[in-house]
């Protein structure tokens, strides 16, 4: 059987990659990376996690991410079972000691009897005779085959930037003024409700950091990367200082859910907060503090929060510029470029955004492939499941408005209840009892979870049962 090219082993890639040769079907995967590096990753390993080490929530009843986590699994994903392997505690969330993770999913890979690995870059489209490609190269696709793509499709591609987050050395951190403790000592997968580190901020404090942060030396940017915009989901600290001096206070740094325990009577401002970022607990991550500060700035300025006055950094943070498809545009439904049905695209390239929206949109995409291949007939999943309304946003569900800016106006995308079918939420409980307020919205999260769940193993049990005939 003719294989299927994968270009890109990142999270997408090594997914897609995965899911085809559990179909039956033979894979390349192309991977350049360490022959050719990017300006963010360290390792040549697959899956190498770089923003952050959190796939955010496991809630598969309330959360629309912890829903796709659900939907994954069910699909055999080999990112959320490695995910799930490697998990390291952070309250309500799944987190993964990044090195591990990314050993593991590499050796999966390179271990199954169906996957080549070519590490060599794709300079330019994938040759002619490759009928069928997964193009999965993310946010730091090589400029060759990037602007090899935007000449096919006569497109102007649209980048953005995403910040990366300081890593902090547990050991640095002042105890004494720190604690453990989870908002609301919610428990999450692995954790036990006190999994992030808590610096507190008196409002002296925080007016001072503010003040320090907004004055701070940030990066130059080039020329060709002045007009580029952020996604909201991944601003910059000091560009929400910005936008607000209160901005942070009801962001990353939002003091709710918290108690001091070194001085319970009094409220702190303020509150930063670390995630574990290693399986040992020596690392965490400073949580919403992507920036684009220098790196001696941020020595300087994150040394004046509490309790991280002698932080050692085992990383600083960063910044990254990101690409992306017009992909309701470009696209069909089954991911294929109209202009080359031959090409596929996956992950962050088509305008997903986010750990697990790109590694799903490579399950799916490694999916229609196999089903391709082998001659069968695979209809994309149901727009009510987490997959399905996140494929159809790509693909078609984006209505085109205004442009902002200059910018087209299909922006990148995490999965949120938004993208899915409306459900009106239930006026009463079980018992006849009036629903309201908070309550009425979170009994609307179940019903529409339900309804996911049951039309997800629909989809798959169809799919499952056309590919035994």
């Amino acid at each position: 059987m003719e294989p299927v090219h994968v270009v890109g082993a990142g999270l997408a890639g090594s997914e897609a990659a995965w899911q085809l040769a559990l179909a039956g079907v033979p894979v390349i995967l192309h991977e350049m990376r360490p022959v050719r590096g990017t300006p963010v990753h360290k390792t040549g390993g697959f899956a190498e996690l770089v923003c952050s080490n959190s796939f955010r929530s496991d809630d598969a009843e309330m959360n629309a991410v912890g829903l796709l986590h659900h939907e994954m699994r069910r699909a055999g994903s080999l990112i959320m079972r490695e995910g799930d392997r490697h998990q390291v505690p952070a309250g309500a969330a799944l987190a993964v000691d990044r090195d591990g993770f990314s050993a593991a999913v590499t050796e999966a890979l390179e271990a199954h009897p169906l996957v080549t690995i070519d590490r060599t870059e794709l300079a330019g489209l994938p040759p002619e005779d490759w009928s069928s490609v997964i193009v999965a190269t993310g946010p730091l696709t090589s400029p060759s085959l990037a602007e090899a793509i935007l000449a096919l499709t006569g497109e102007t591609s649209l980048a953005f930037f995403d910040a990366i987050a300081p890593i902090v050395h547990l050991d640095s951190v002042d105890m004494d003024k720190a604690w453990f403790q989870s908002r609301y000592d919610k428990p999450g997968p692995g954790g036990t409700g006190a999994d992030y580190l808590n610096c507190p901020m008196s409002k002296d404090d925080y007016e001072t950091f503010i003040d320090a942060l907004i004055a701070a030396d940030k990066t130059v940017f080039r020329e060709w990367e002045l007009d580029t915009p952020y996604f909201d989901g991944c601003l910059p600290i000091e560009v929400m200082a910005e936008r607000g001096r209160e901005t942070l206070r009801h962001g990353p740094m939002k003091p709710v859910g918290l108690t001091n325990p070194h001085d319970p009577t009094v409220k702190p401002h303020a509150i930063v907060q670390l995630r574990q970022d290693n399986a040992l607990g020596t690392l965490f991550n400073m949580v919403g503090f992507q920036t684009k500060l220098t790196y001696g700035e941020q020595v300087r300025v994150f040394r004046l929060i509490p309790g991280l006055e002698n932080a050692q950094f085992a990383r600083l943070g960063g910044l990254h510029r990101n690409t992306y498809l017009n992909s309701p545009k470009l696209l069909d439904g089954t991911l294929r470029l109209k202009a080359a049905p031959r090409l596929r695209f996956a992950g962050q390239i088509t305008g997903c955004e986010g750990y697990v929206e790109s590694a799903s949109i490579g399950l799916l995409a490694g999916r229609l492939a196999a089903a391709e291949r082998l001659g069968q007939t695979l209809a994309p999943p149901p727009l009510t499941t987490a997959m399905g309304a996140l494929l159809n946003h790509i693909t078609g569900g984006h209505i085109e408005g205004e442009a902002v800016g200059g910018a087209r106006s299909f922006q990148p995308m995490n999965v949120n209840f938004g993208l899915f079918p409306p459900m009106e939420a239930p006026k009463h409980d079980a018992d006849g009892k009036r629903i309201t307020g908070t309550a009425r919205g979170q009994a609307k999260k179940r019903l529409m979870t339900a309804r996911a769940r049951a039309d997800f193993d629909g989809w798959l049990a169809t799919s499952e049962a056309e590919a035994a005939e």
